[in-house]
């Protein structure tokens, strides 16, 4: 995306609380939300796979960038405050209402998740949408997201080596699919002229 581009979209897309922008942002949580619920299959099978070599924590690293992925793109797309946490919630009760296998208890990660999207863009004041303020959710909600699961699912207990790769392979996909994956999409609806609806 050219700087022109990027200028425009940041001239016509600075938003407010609009209906065009909360159905967008529903939008995004139903898709994300199924997206959510799938992926606790491949949890499933993950961990299966994982847990004869001892590798059973990574299933829940490997795929956090799947599950907080609605936050950044929310955040991207309908740029104003509070709609990376608001897409990343909703999306967690997609999945709930889906019968994710987390029950409720995706409704506190979706909050967990939506606050460590959030804060990276308010770190940045709401005014730049660029690599910057994309990679500063990644590192909010990776940072966020990690403290939970160091109350949450036990990782106080694990050593620091495998503290250390837990993090990383968190943050890896974290960085693909609430970066990579975000920017992608975002060129495509720019592309379509979505932003000029």
């Amino acid at each position: 995306m050219d700087n022109k581009t990027q200028a425009s979209m940041n001239r016509h897309h600075q938003s407010k609380w609009t209906l065009r922008n909360i159905i967008l942002i529903a939008l995004i949580a139903i898709f994300t939300g199924i997206i959510f619920w799938g992926a606790g299959f491949l949890y499933t099978a993950l961990t299966v796979a994982l847990t004869p070599i001892g590798g059973a924590p990574f299933a829940n690293d490997l795929l956090m960038g799947l599950w907080c992925m609605a936050g950044p793109l929310t955040g991207f797309v309908v740029r104003t405050f509070g709609s990376a946490f608001v897409g990343e919630f909703l999306g967690a009760a997609v999945e709930v209402f889906l019968g994710g296998q987390w029950g409720a208890g995706a409704f506190i990660s979706g909050i967990v998740q939506g606050i460590g999207s959030e804060l990276g863009f308010a770190f940045t004041g709401y005014k730049r949408y660029d690599w910057v303020s994309l990679n500063a959710s990644i590192f909010t909600t990776v940072i966020v997201t990690f403290a939970w699961d160091m109350i949450k699912n036990g990782y106080n207990k694990f050593g620091i080596p495998l503290l250390l790769a837990l993090f990383v392979t968190r943050y890896i996909s974290t960085f693909i699919f609430g970066g990579v994956l975000t920017k992608m999409i975002v060129k495509l609806l720019d592309r379509s002229n979505a932003f000029s609806l």
